[in-house]
C-alpha cells in the first residue's frame, strides 16, 4: 500500500569519537524531553550502563557483555573504544493497530567496547534512549576474533532494580509456558521471570523490562543474580547452547519502560520503534475485525473438538453449528467464524502425539468448501484453526499445503496453537534424531516466523496461541495480527483457580505492554459451570471455575485489552438472551485512530480510550480488582467544549462479581470533552462507554 509507513518528518544527526579509556570511562546521553538519563562506563574493566528519569535512579550500575562456548567473550578487561551519537524524530504509520501513526524519536549512543587481553576483538552496544525508556542491543561486526559458527552460552546483560521495588511478574521455566496467574511482591523474591516484568521503586518510577524485534535469538527471562538483581537469561536449545549464529549479529534489543505514574507504561509505542518496518509490501488483505467461533463450548462441555465417531452428536465442528454461528456474525456484522475440531486428529491422544495431525484432512460432518461459500454469500469468512500439540516437524511438513487449502476457501486469517509442555516442542535434527525444544527457544522463534512468511505467501494473517511472546514484529510483519502468550478466558472454564479479579489491572501493565493478545473476552453465561452435564461421562468442571468479573466489566474487556482479531467469545443464544449488554460488543471497534491509557495503578485498575478508526467514534472501558472503587475519568482524549451523548454500561447498584454479577445499568447521558466521568466500580467491576458526538 503506498505511503504505509509513510515519514514525516527526520532529523539525523551523526558524531564519532575515539578515546583512550583513561578519556572516556564514561559516556551519556538525554531523553529528547532530557528526563531520562543514560549513563554508559568501563568501570573497572566492565561494561555498564545505568538509568535515570528526573533525577531518580530506574536501573543502577548493571553490566553489559557475552560469552561464548568456543570463542573469548566479553565479559571483563574491556574499555571504551569508540562511540557514536544520532538524533532521529519520525513518524510512521501503521496498517492497523492501537493507532494510525507513531512517532519515533530518540537519540542514539553507540559503544564499542574492545578486550584489552586475548585476542583483538570488539563489540558494539547501541543504545535508544525514548522520552518513555531505553532500548540496547549488541552487534557483533565480521572479525578474525569470530569467525564460523558462534555459541552464545551466556548474555552478561543485568538490570539492577533493587529488591525493595514493587513487582509484578509470572515464572518462567515452568511446565506451562507464559499462562501464569500473576505475582505480586518484592523483587527481591523473584527468582526467574518471563517479560514483560514491571517494577514500582520506592521513589514511584515504574520500570517495566522486555525485549523487542526477537528474531532467531532464543527468548530472554529475568533471572535473579542476587535480590533485586537480574540477568538475561536466554532459553537453552536441546544441545545447551542458547543462540547459534555467525559473525556479522545483531541481538534484539532490551528493552525498559520508564514513567512516573503506571499508565505511562501504557503510552509508550518503544517496542514497535524498535523493530524495523514493514517487509511485506502490499498488506491491504490484512484486515483486523471481530469474530465469533466454535471454541467456548468445547471448554465448558456443551462440544467436543474430537469426531468421536460421529455416533454422539456433540463434535463441535459440524456443518449445522457451524452454519449456525455464520449466521448470527452475519446478522450482527461480524468478519469471521473461528472452528476449531475440523480437522482429522483429534480423537487419539492429541496432547501426547500432535503427529496424529492432518492439516488437509476433515471430519466427515465438516464440509470446508460448503461452509466457506455459506460464509462468503453472507459477507462473512471462516478462520482457521492449525492445533500443532507442539510437533513442529509435523506441522512444517505440511504447513504449505495447509495454508493453500485455505487460501482456496477464502480464509484469511488461521489460530495456530502449540499445546504441550514448556520444553516438549518436537523436531528431528539432520540425523532424523528426534529433539525436544523449549517453547520461546531459538528454534522456536525461527519457526514462528517461518509460519508468518509462509502464511503471508497466500495472504494469510496469524493469531498464535501457546506462542514466543510478543517483541513487537507486527510491525516488519503486519500479517502476524496478534497472540496468545499469557492466562486467558478459557482458564475460567477449567483453570481452578480461574483468573482472578486483578488478573486484568495485572495483564494491562505488563503483557499487554508486549502487543496485542488474544484474550477471549465477552462471556455473558457468567456461572457455566453450574449447568447440569449434558452426559454422565462429560461432566462440567468445578462450579468455581468462572469469569470472575462483572458483566460490565466482560465488556470494558473490548477496549482495556487491544487486539485487532477480537472475539465475542461466548455461545450465540447467550448473546441473543442479552441483547442490550451485546450491543455494545456490536459497536465497539477493533482498529484504532488513537489509544490513550487515562488513569490506572498496577493492579488495582485502569482505564483506556480509544478512538475508531472506521467510524472515528471514541470508547472508553475501566475495570477494577476485587476493590469496589469510584474513580475519575477525565474525558482529556475528547475534543475539549465539544458535546458528546455517551452511551453508558456500567455495574448496577448491587452489582458484584461473586453474589451479583448481572446487575448492569444502561443508560445514555451528556458529557463533553475535557470533563470528567466519574465511575462506581463494582468488585471486579467495569464501565464501557461509546461517545457520540453531537452536532
Amino acid at each position: 500500500m503506498p505511503g504505509l509507513w509513510m515519514k514525516c518528518v527526520a532529523a539525523l544527526t551523526v558524531t564519532f569519537a575515539i578515546a583512550s579509556p583513561a578519556q572516556a570511562e564514561e559516556i551519556s546521553a538525554s531523553s529528547p524531553d532530557g528526563n531520562i538519563v543514560l549513563t554508559v562506563s568501563d568501570e573497572g574493566g566492565h561494561a555498564s550502563y545505568s538509568v535515570s528519569y528526573d533525577g531518580k535512579e530506574a536501573v543502577s550500575t548493571s553490566r553489559l557483555g557475552m560469552l561464548f562456548r568456543d570463542h573469548h567473550g566479553f565479559e571483563d578487561g574491556l574499555s571504551i573504544a569508540g562511540s557514536a551519537t544520532a538524533s532521529h524524530d519520525a513518524t510512521w504509520e501503521q496498517p492497523w493497530g492501537e493507532r494510525r501513526t507513531v512517532r519515533d524519536s530518540h537519540e542514539e549512543l553507540s559503544v564499542t567496547f574492545a578486550a584489552e587481553e586475548g585476542p583483538a576483538r570488539q563489540i558494539t552496544v547501541r543504545f535508544r534512549v525514548f522520552d518513555t525508556g531505553v532500548g540496547f542491543r549488541y552487534e557483533l561486526a565480521d572479525q578474525d576474533a569470530f569467525q564460523g559458527p558462534i555459541a552464545i552460552t551466556d548474555e552478561l546483560t543485568q538490570f539492577s532494580i533493587g529488591d525493595k521495588a514493587d513487582a509484578w511478574w509470572t515464572p518462567s521455566r515452568q511446565f506451562n509456558r507464559y499462562e501464569y496467574i500473576y505475582r505480586t511482591g518484592k523483587a527481591g523474591v523473584v527468582d526467574d521471570a518471563h517479560t514483560p516484568v514491571t517494577f514500582r521503586k520506592e521513589n514511584g518510577v515504574h520500570v517495566s523490562i522486555h525485549e523487542a524485534a526477537l528474531v532467531d535469538y532464543s527468548a530472554m527471562s529475568l533471572l535473579a543474580l542476587r535480590p533485586g538483581s537480574f540477568e538475561a537469561a536466554l532459553r537453552p536449545g536441546s544441545d545447551g547452547v542458547k543462540v547459534h549464529t555467525v559473525a556479522p549479529f545483531k541481538s534484539p534489543w532490551r528493552t525498559i519502560q520508564i514513567a512516573p505514574d503506571a499508565v505511562g507504561l501504557i503510552n509508550s509505542d518503544i517496542i514497535l520503534n524498535l523493530n524495523e518496518p514493514n517487509k511485506l509490501g502490499d498488506v491491504s488483505w490484512v484486515e483486523p475485525g471481530k469474530y465469533v467461533g466454535v471454541w467456548w463450548e468445547m471448554h465448558i462441555r456443551d462440544r467436543t473438538w474430537g469426531f468421536n465417531g460421529g455416533n454422539d452428536g456433540l463434535h463441535g465442528a459440524n456443518n449445522a453449528d457451524v452454519i449456525r454461528h455464520i449466521d448470527f456474525a452475519a446478522k450482527h456484522g461480524f468478519k469471521g467464524v473461528l472452528v476449531e475440531g475440523w480437522n482429522i486428529g483429534w480423537d487419539g491422544d492429541w496432547f501426547n502425539n500432535g503427529a496424529l495431525f492432518s492439516f488437509t484432512e476433515t471430519y466427515p460432518d465438516f464440509d470446508l468448501p460448503m461452509l466457506s461459500e455459506h460464509a462468503a454469500e453472507r459477507g462473512v469468512r471462516l478462520i482457521g484453526h492449525h492445533e500443532t500439540s507442539g510437533n513442529v516437524a509435523n506441522y512444517e511438513a505440511q504447513m504449505s499445503d495447509a495454508f493453500a487449502l485455505y487460501q482456496a476457501n477464502g480464509i484469511r486469517e488461521v489460530k495456530t496453537g502449540y499445546v504441550a509442555d514448556a520444553g516438549d516442542i518436537v523436531r528431528y535434527d539432520d540425523n532424523g534424531v528426534k529433539q525436544y525444544e523449549w517453547h520461546d527457544s531459538q528454534f522456536m522463534v525461527g519457526h514462528h516466523l517461518r509460519v508468518v512468511e509462509e502464511a503471508a505467501k497466500h495472504r494469510i494473517s496469524i493469531n498464535a496461541h501457546e506462542p514466543v511472546k510478543d517483541t513487537g514484529l507486527r510491525r516488519t510483519y503486519p500479517n502476524w495480527m496478534t497472540r496468545e502468550g499469557a492466562r486467558g478466558m478459557e482458564f475460567n472454564a477449567w483453570g481452578t483457580p480461574p483468573n482472578p479479579p486483578e488478573h486484568i489491572s495485572i495483564l494491562a501493565f505488563t503483557r499487554m505492554l508486549s502487543g496485542p493478545m488474544d484474550f477471549t473476552p465477552g462471556i455473558f453465561d457468567l456461572r457455566p459451570n453450574e449447568k447440569p452435564p449434558l452426559r454422565e461421562d462429560m461432566q462440567r468442571g468445578d462450579p468455581s471455575n468462572r469469569p470472575q468479573t462483572t458483566l460490565a466489566k466482560q465488556l470494558a474487556l473490548y477496549v482495556v485489552l487491544y487486539s485487532p482479531l477480537q472475539m465475542a467469545a461466548d455461545l450465540p443464544e447467550n448473546y441473543e438472551a442479552r441483547m442490550d449488554a451485546f450491543q455494545f460488543i456490536k459497536d465497539v471497534e477493533a482498529d484504532w485512530e488513537e489509544s490513550v491509557a487515562v488513569a490506572g495503578k498496577v493492579g488495582e485498575y485502569v482505564a483506556i480510550a480509544r478512538k475508531g478508526r472506521a467510524g472515528g467514534e471514541w470508547f472508553l472501558g475501566a475495570v477494577t480488582d476485587e476493590e469496589e472503587r469510584v474513580i475519575e475519568i477525565p474525558l482529556t482524549f475528547l475534543e475539549t467544549g465539544k458535546s458528546y451523548t455517551a452511551q453508558v454500561y456500567r455495574d448496577g447498584p448491587h452489582a458484584h462479581w461473586d453474589t451479583n454479577p448481572y446487575d448492569i445499568v444502561i443508560e445514555e447521558t451528556d458529557v463533553k470533552g475535557g470533563g470528567v466521568v466519574v465511575a462506581k466500580l463494582a468488585p471486579s467491576g467495569g464501565i464501557a462507554v461509546r461517545f457520540i458526538a453531537k452536532n
